[in-house]
């Protein structure tokens, strides 16, 4: 019974561990882990394709900027909004300045990462990023493509979204991202 008792133990305290492994393929120095309420959500990052804005991430996530930053706006079916480490709203950035775009021939699809950027301007992007749910064609060639998420889309789904209907996607008591490392980072 004792043997058993402690099997179950070992096995309790194992399964996190387990749980939260990362792919086996992953680029470590090239990818992020979110911790958020809802789960973990790993993106690879496109160092390739986007340079600056890939150093950004991760020079924002060292800093511990992400850290408790809510999903501000969250709109079924489209899209995830993060990293407004500043004001918590939607309407901050960080103390770097603004990045050039760094656009690229990759599609906004399902699991795609994308740069967030002031409508009126292409280079206006700086610390806050969006997670597709699906297809964004429409932004092909107007927003920088930053990563994949390659583990986590299911926690990205359970993320609260926004009223039906609302234009905005502004999100009331949103989920938030935890804690956001740079994988090679992690212990």
């Amino acid at each position: 019974m004792i043997r058993i008792l402690a099997f179950l133990a070992a096995l309790v305290v194992a399964l996190p561990a387990v749980a939260q492994s990362l792919p086996a393929n992953l680029d470590k120095k090239n990818a992020v882990v979110i911790d958020s309420t809802k789960g973990r959500i790993v993106i690879a990052l496109r160092a390739d394709v986007a340079p600056h804005h890939a150093a950004r991430i991760e020079q924002l996530a060292r800093d511990g900027f992400y850290n408790n930053v809510p999903f501000h706006r969250v709109m079924e079916g489209f899209m995830a909004q993060t990293g407004d480490g500043q004001n918590f709203d939607g309407t901050g950035g960080s103390k770097y300045p603004n990045l050039k775009q760094e656009f690229s021939k990759l599609p906004f699809k399902r699991g795609t990462v994308g740069m967030a950027r002031r409508g009126d301007s292409v280079d206006s992007a700086n610390s806050q990023f969006f997670i597709c749910f699906g297809d964004a064609s429409f932004l092909n060639g107007q927003y920088t493509v930053i990563g994949d998420v390659v583990q986590g889309m299911d926690v990205v789904d359970k993320l609260k979204k926004a009223p039906p209907g609302s234009q905005s996607g502004t999100v009331t008591n949103p989920d938030k991202m935890v804690k956001v490392q740079v994988a090679s980072d992690m212990k």
